[in-house]
């Protein structure tokens, strides 16, 4: 299994809407980020998929080291 490569070191902010189902890049090689574009596909990686509670602004993460994925818990700030 291929190990993830960060997209970026920040994360993404997303306007999301209630009950939307989002699928997050775990890979870090889609063109789409924070979202799959199925580039995973071979490495043994698979996108997350996340549903929205509510319409709001999120921290999809960016770097793909976060504990809380698919949503950014600082983890870019311990990055080199």
């Amino acid at each position: 299994m291929a190990e993830p490569i960060p997209a970026q070191k920040s994360p993404y902010g997303i306007d999301v809407v209630a009950g939307q189902e989002y699928w997050w890049c775990a890979c870090g090689r889609s063109k789409s980020q924070p979202f799959c574009d199925g580039s995973h596909r071979g490495t043994g990686l698979a996108p997350q998929g996340w549903t929205a509670a509510k319409t709001e602004k999120v921290w999809f993460c960016g770097c793909k080291s976060s504990a809380s994925k698919p949503l950014c818990d600082g983890s870019h700030n311990r990055l080199r």
